[in-house]
């Protein structure tokens, strides 16, 4: 799709570029709710509208989901600024605009649909991505992200294959443990390959670390991890680096110089490193980081237990099985699932998640995310994973009591059974939802993601409070405020 851009705007292509971009995003961020925010490099100002266009209604999303930010837009500064601080848009589409100089923190992943040909101009573009933030303003527009520890590329028409180029990562040993990098800096390997590896995995784990590992990390090293890898990077800094050499009596310092200025910062930084230290930031980082190579993606072959694999599964499955049968009448999630399915839109989070405590109490080894692996593997399911246990016991008792044929994850289902409804209601000629009502729409799809049901108490909690609570709703739906909820909880949980 090389000729994706100001020759050829096929929409066809287009729409195959964002419909796979719909599919694949979970798999790229597994585990997140909403689509992280993302930019979209467009040619012209037409490509742009044809590029939003095709989002909208391939996301089946309202016009806040994903708009133009470009000069020749009405007020460019007040979208960019929603774009930087609010939940919605997820997706903007810039020409250039956003292209260079513009700060927006939560941007986590760029989707090239043009081409490039200057190198300065390709790598000012990446750097829209690089910029960082704490992880709490980051769940303020990114509520399911835990912390920014990298951003991605998509591209859709060989930007990077034609120019040859890549932004240098940090950690250019991306095969050495991080034990052995530590150890090895504290033992006097100063290369800036080993120190610019050590801080990029150090940054990283900066990131990711609760108050109460950061505190042992202060209280053993005597400075805080993120003094830590700031000294790290500052040693490899050329200008921090010359700004030495000259201070040492060098005005244009030869590489003798900044060699020597350099071993010396390099130094200083390593001075904390200890046997201690490096156990315990180890020990700390296996704990909390999950192992990502961004640099080789692996294709998966195999996941499964020990022994034969399908013996195994179908004897998880089949406890589960008996174990649901045997407390049918005894569980009310169950009961209802079981005994009258088509009640099944009462089943509330409360019900679910006394039936995930009595059946963690009753049988540990068929905790959901353990049973939900053995029937993926029986009926070779390869969509999303559960977003956690609740929402993986839904799905299995589902499975289980004949609703679904095969493993159906449940955000994945109320999702899809939104889009198919809102397409319903939008096809005939009576009246259609407003931008704003929309909005609720989507709030409440993604609660009954995690929670199930949806009723008017839940209106006065987070997220919807911030929008006006209960009282906004009924604004904006009136008396037909209760349908719509009792609607959406029937055709949502089907």
């Amino acid at each position: 799709v090389s000729q994706l851009d100001r020759s050829v705007v096929n929409p066809d292509q287009i729409r195959t570029v964002i419909r796979t971009f719909r599919d694949k995003w979970p798999e790229i961020f597994p585990g997140r709710r909403e689509l992280p925010k993302t930019l979209i490099f467009a040619k012209t100002d037409s490509h742009a509208d044809d590029i939003i266009q095709t989002v909208r209604q391939e996301f089946g999303e309202g016009n806040d989901f994903c708009r133009k930010i470009t000069n020749s837009v009405r007020n460019p500064k007040s979208s960019l600024s929603a774009f930087r601080n609010d939940y919605y848009p997820r997706i903007a589409v810039t020409v250039d605009m956003i292209a260079t100089g513009t700060d927006v923190k939560p941007l986590e992943c760029l989707l090239f649909m043009r081409d490039v040909k200057s190198k300065t101009y390709f790598e000012q573009m990446k750097g829209r991505g690089t910029r960082v933030l704490n992880s709490d303003d980051l769940k303020k527009v990114s509520p399911s992200a835990q912390a920014k520890t990298h951003y991605v590329i998509v591209d859709a028409v060989g930007v990077t294959r034609s120019l040859k180029t890549a932004s240098q990562p940090l950690d250019t040993k991306p095969s050495i443990p991080f034990k052995d990098l530590a150890m090895g800096l504290m033992m006097g390997d100063r290369s800036e390959e080993t120190v610019s590896s050590l801080a990029g995995r150090l940054s990283r784990l900066d990131n990711k670390l609760g108050a109460e590992d950061q505190d042992k990390i202060a209280a053993t090293a005597g400075k805080p991890l993120s003094a830590i890898v700031r000294q790290l990077l500052e040693a490899i800094d050329p200008d921090q680096v010359e700004a030495d050499a000259r201070a040492a009596g060098q005005p244009e310092p030869d590489d003798a110089a900044m060699e020597t200025a350099r071993e010396k910062r390099v130094k200083q930084a390593a001075n904390v490193f200890t046997g201690p230290l490096i156990t315990l930031m180890d020990t700390i980082r296996r704990q909390s980081e999950q192992t990502i190579d961004h640099e080789n993606l692996d294709t998966l072959q195999r996941a499964e237990w020990a022994g034969d694999v399908e013996e195994n599964a179908r004897k998880i499955t089949e406890d589960f099985k008996a174990y649901l049968t045997e407390n049918r009448d005894e569980i009310e999630a169950l009961s209802i699932y079981f005994n009258s399915p088509a009640r099944r839109s009462d089943v509330t989070h409360a019900m679910v998640k006394e039936a995930l405590k009595t059946l963690k109490e009753d049988r540990p080894r068929l905790a959901p995310l353990t049973v939900w692996r053995a029937y993926a593997y029986l009926d070779n399911y390869k969509g999303s994973n559960p977003l956690n246990e609740l929402t993986a016991l839904v799905a299995l008792v589902r499975r289980v009591c004949g609703l679904d044929e095969t493993l159906t994850c449940h955000s994945d289902r109320v999702r899809r059974n939104f889009q198919n409804w809102i397409l319903k209601r939008h096809s005939g000629a009576g009246e259609k939802f407003t931008e704003e009502q929309m909005d609720w729409l989507h709030m409440i799809r993604e609660h009954l993601t995690t929670s199930f049901a949806i009723e008017r108490d839940d209106l006065e909690l987070a997220p919807f409070n911030g929008k006006g609570g209960l009282g906004r709703m009924y604004a904006l739906f009136g008396d037909g405020m209760d349908g719509i909820l009792a609607e959406m909880n029937e055709v949502l949980a089907a």
